[in-house]
């Protein structure tokens, strides 16, 4: 996918995030496998002002593959990344998945929305911090 291409991708993602129709999103409850998609992200050094990004200009993959049933995550195919990781700590309760772990010196914790499948994350690591927001689709 170009870089344009990319662009216009993200931009009908964010305008589709703000939409109403939101609430006919595919729900993710008792789904085992998911694609999620970043849609915006915020960086925040310690030492400088936040910056917000689209998702590849600060290398954060555009599409991810969790299989909570196996309690991993990677980067799909198409990527042609071959990047994965281990789920230390994956819970469902009230509506939410919530998944947490640590990879690369990097402590990083998902909020997914069973319902809608909105998706907000959280990484850290020394003197940084990044927010993604987003959303996920069963794989079925």
């Amino acid at each position: 996918m170009t870089h344009l291409s990319r662009r216009i991708v993200a931009a009908a993602m964010i305008a589709w995030l703000g939409t109403p129709a939101l609430a006919q999103a595919d729900s993710l409850e008792g789904a085992d496998v998911l694609l999620c998609s970043s849609v915006k992200v915020t960086r925040c050094p310690a030492s400088a002002d936040c910056e917000t990004s689209l998702p590849w200009e600060l290398n954060i993959p555009q599409f991810l593959h969790i299989d909570l049933a196996k309690g991993e995550m990677s980067t799909t195919q198409a990527s042609g990344e071959a990047r994965a990781t281990a789920v230390q700590s994956s819970i469902r309760e009230e509506g939410m998945i919530v998944l947490q772990g640590v990879d690369n010196g990097r402590a990083f914790s998902f909020m997914i929305m069973e319902e809608s499948g909105l998706m907000s994350v959280a990484v850290a690591r020394d003197g940084v911090t990044v927010s993604v927001f987003g959303a996920c689709t069963p794989v079925k």
